[in-house]
């Protein structure tokens, strides 16, 4: 079982982010669970959403206490919550930021994580670029099918579009092709540093 672990703000489309990541899976013939965890219900308020795939029925319905992979789409919780709770050395780390890990402040924390798993993204940006409004999470599952290879850009972009109207669909379906692009761009940057 591949469970992910989505931390957000209310507002910021968490709780849709992971119900796409499970109709992505559906659509890939695998069995996926998504469900959210509220704190308060504002906006603004830390928001935190699950999502569970497997080749097999998923029977657990408790929370992701020990996450695989981790979307964090509000960076300024990074040191308002802990995040990265529960998350093995060989977990997927990806944040809605244009600033490194570093700039971060999370240089030494990284590095006993595996750097290919690693990545960030402006995909708050992107989303104002191609939807016009600052929802990253469309952006971010194309930046976690990326980075992590679980999931196709074309079964997001396919969840996307049973989501939501037209319009607004392809208006997702553009900013989650430029994340896509974007971090297999910086997954090829950082394995030509390391080689060198």
């Amino acid at each position: 079982m591949f469970q992910v672990r989505i931390h957000g703000r209310g507002g910021q489309g968490v709780v849709t982010a992971a119900e796409l990541l499970s109709v992505a899976a559906f659509r890939e013939d695998r069995h996926a669970q998504a469900f959210p965890s509220f704190g308060s219900e504002r906006m603004g308020a830390p928001v935190v959403a699950f999502c569970r795939i497997d080749d097999q029925p998923i029977r657990l319905r408790e929370p992701v206490l020990a996450p695989d992979a981790i979307i964090i789409q509000d960076p300024t919780l990074l040191h308002q919550v802990d995040v990265f709770s529960g998350l093995s050395p060989d977990g997927y780390i990806l944040i809605n930021t244009s600033k490194t890990f570093e700039e971060l402040g999370l240089g030494e924390f990284i590095a006993r994580f595996r750097r290919e798993r690693l990545c960030t993204l402006p995909a708050t940006e992107m989303a104002l670029k191609h939807i016009g409004r600052p929802v990253p999470n469309a952006a971010l599952l194309a930046g976690f099918a990326a980075v992590s290879g679980r999931i196709s850009l074309a079964s997001v972009s396919a969840a996307i579009r049973e989501k939501f109207p037209s319009r607004i669909a392809e208006a997702n379906v553009a900013a989650a092709n430029v994340a896509h692009a974007y971090v297999l761009q910086e997954m090829q940057g950082a394995g030509r540093a390391e080689a060198g």
